[in-house]
């Protein structure tokens, strides 16, 4: 296998456009996609023309405006090339017109109240920023989604809109450094954890066919505790998974560099090389499409749910976070000596200030029916944001805050014992796996994101708040009289201003959870919760201050967020009654008739049958507290009220405690029946297949 050569094969990246476009029209496009200056029609017929050309000779036979509608999956609709010129010849075509604009029909996705059914037209612009790419015989060409009157219904636009913002400000701080550079980028490195099952196990329940989760399933004898599946051995046939898995990301240009075996039994995880935010979160989006594919020709089913099995490890999408120059410079790394290093100082300062301030959004930004089973447990992070920075990083802080000397006291390199071990280099912060928001010794690790998330929405926070920091930083430095007096200044009056939400220790303890309610930190543990808040005066100042969003494209995401997680819910909730009216059920009155029987034919023979009754007993006691739990559920479910808000927060406080309460029946008989009986695959059966 030539990997170099295979790299970006399926890709119109930089090098076929600089192959295969005129010297002008190449510039030309170019500087649409660094600068954003608009692209001319005649440049974009030419580049169509190339395109075509291009993707024909790759076997491609249609085209497709690859969007991603709020939803947070793709979208496709295929148009083939085929035309007929005026002698009627069929001919293979594409043109500007159809690169740059396609027409969806925008009724038909979620637009939060925008649009009306009968108002079904809707737009696809071609991002030029984002290579187009050859996927199933098609050409797929990125683009943003908006309505007929021009609201955004898309993840990809507002992200776009972030990344201008937070580049033009970071620009404008790092002008005030001397620094003059023409764009600064927020990267990321998206770590895309997984569940990889037999798809016969997957093919036999439909908790996992409707909803990407068990919804019933008693404990396995083991799981994780034996600590022996983390970085263990990859399974051949896994291993052939991800080799395929590999394969499939390099021709799309997607820089997939690492893979292991994670914490719980059958979970792995990917992880790329950083990209700028629009890009990786193309190439996570298509990430988790091709394992979903590649899984298939295995024989498997990839899970991608936050929480597919109960009592293990959930998944998460770790958001490695940066910002960097278009020189490649890391503006958060902190150097040999970040005492010293202003710009490193003011750029943490900015995050800091940001983290605190906007805790709410990011909390927002990973809200979902799923994430809320994940967070808090199992190596994933609470739903109370911090930051953690590490001793070294923290005692600069505190330094800083103080105004004390600081003593680096920590050797810059470990002793592990023998001399025949080479010495290790000592990173200068810890790593902590409950911290939500980790700084990790050039970048910040955002861990609270779901494995199934759409990362557009994170980084539109992430990068819209960090960006408002530093304009207000911009905004009172370019007035200072006595520039670095005042830029010392600033940053001890923020740091302190800030400090409450850094946080090195235990996130999963009580007493951080007493800590931060005195700190004044939020503390949102469902979904509902923090949704509620999106659309709070601060948070719609802040997107109309950096034209991320209107106050209307905001609400509208408020309404189908919580739209969403009530669907999600209700759908949960009539899988499982299914389930247990349909298989459980009838099952265990199975066993308990089994058990009857047999006891009758031993005592009618004179033998002792204590064993069968008590079991028989057991059992059907257990069915009719799972009948009664079951038509509890069912009535919650008849019994929700309208409107979304009441709608939401009725199934966190109603339907979910009841389906817990059913499950917990449930599990309850699975423990003690028959495997021979009981209908769906178990945990010991899914998680430690042969």
């Amino acid at each position: 296998m030539n990997v170099p050569e295979m790299f970006g094969s399926m890709v119109f990246n930089d090098y076929v456009m600089r192959e295969m476009l005129p010297k002008k029209v190449y510039q030309s496009l170019k500087n649409t996609m660094v600068e954003g200056k608009a692209l001319d029609d005649d440049v974009a017929d030419i580049v169509a023309a190339a395109m075509k050309e291009w993707a024909v000779g790759k076997g491609a036979t249609h085209f497709t405006h690859w969007f991603q509608p709020m939803t947070g999956i793709t979208a496709e609709k295929h148009d083939s090339f085929l035309t007929v010129d005026k002698n009627g010849c069929v001919i293979m075509d594409f043109s500007g017109k159809e690169l740059t604009k396609g027409e969806p029909d925008a009724s038909s996705f979620p637009s939060g109240g925008l649009r009306a059914t009968f108002e079904a037209r809707g737009y696809t612009a071609w991002d030029p920023t984002s290579y187009a790419f050859i996927k199933d015989d098609t050409l797929c060409i990125p683009t943003a989604f908006c309505s007929y009157t021009g609201q955004i219904l898309d993840k990809k636009t507002p992200l776009l809109r972030s990344m201008d913002a937070i580049s033009r400000e970071a620009v404008r701080t790092l002008a005030l450094l001397g620094k003059h550079v023409r764009r600064v980028n927020a990267t990321i490195g998206a770590e895309q954890e997984y569940f990889l099952i037999d798809k016969n196990d997957y093919s036999k329940r439909l908790d996992l066919r409707l909803t990407g989760r068990t919804l019933i399933g008693a404990p396995a004898a083991k799981g994780q505790e034996m600590e022996d599946h983390y970085f263990g051995s990859i399974r051949p046939r896994v291993k052939a998974f991800m080799a395929d898995l590999d394969e499939e990301l390099w021709k799309l240009g997607i820089t997939s560099k690492t893979e292991h075996n994670e914490v719980a039994p059958c979970q792995h995880e990917m992880a790329p090389i950083f990209d700028n935010a629009n890009k990786a979160t193309d190439s996570n989006q298509l990430t988790m499409e091709m394992m979903k594919k590649v899984a298939e020709k295995h024989g498997f089913a990839c899970l991608l749910h936050e929480k597919p099995f109960e009592g293990i490890n959930g998944s998460g999408k770790h958001n490695n976070w940066a910002l960097s120059t278009d020189e490649g410079e890391n503006l958060l790394d902190p150097g040999k000596t970040p005492k010293d290093n202003a710009q490193f100082l003011l750029f943490l300062t900015a995050v800091i200030k940001a983290v605190d301030e906007y805790q709410d959004l990011l909390r927002i930004s990973v809200a979902s029916a799923g994430n809320d089973h994940r967070l808090g447990a199992n190596e994933a992070p609470p739903a109370i944001v911090s930051i953690f920075v590490g001793d070294e990083l923290g005692a600069v802080i505190d330094s800083i805050i103080d105004g004390t000397p600081f003593t680096d006291r920590a050797s810059s390199h470990l002793d592990i014992g023998t001399g025949v071990l080479p010495k290790l280099a000592r990173d200068n912060s810890d790593r902590n796996r409950t911290s939500p928001f980790a700084f990790t010794g050039n970048k910040f690790e955002f861990r609270m994101p779901g494995s199934s998330f759409n990362i557009a929405c994170t980084n539109v926070m992430l990068n819209t708040a960090v960006a408002d920091a530093l304009k207000a930083f911009c905004d009172e430095l370019e007035g200072a009289d006595d520039f670095n007096p005042a830029l010392k200044a600033l940053i001890k009056r923020e740091l302190e201003k800030h400090r409450r939400i850094l946080f090195n220790g235990n996130g999963y303890s009580k007493e951080w959870e007493e800590e931060a309610e005195r700190r004044g930190l939020s503390n949102y543990k469902r979904t509902p919760d923090a949704l509620v808040h999106y659309c709070d005066e601060k948070n719609v100042e802040l997107f109309r201050r950096h034209k991320v969003y209107t106050k209307e494209e905001m609400e509208s995401r408020l309404e189908i967020s919580l739209d969403e997680y009530q669907k999600a819910i209700h759908i949960e909730a009539a899988t499982m009654i299914e389930m247990l009216r349909r298989q459980i059920m009838p099952a265990s009155l199975r066993f308990s008739s089994s058990l009857a029987s047999s006891a009758k034919t031993k005592e009618s023979i004179g033998i002792s049958a204590d064993a069968e009754r008590a079991l028989c007993m057991k059992v059907s006691s257990l069915c009719n507290e799972l009948m009664l739990r079951t038509e509890n559920l069912d009535r919650c479910i008849s019994e929700s009220p309208e409107g979304t808000e009441a709608a939401a927060f009725y199934a966190a406080d109603k339907i979910i405690p009841a389906m817990e309460a059913a499950r917990k029946a449930s599990d309850s008989l699975e423990a003690i029946s028959d495997k021979e009986f009981w209908p769906v695959p178990t945990y010991s059966e899914i998680l430690f297949y042969v």
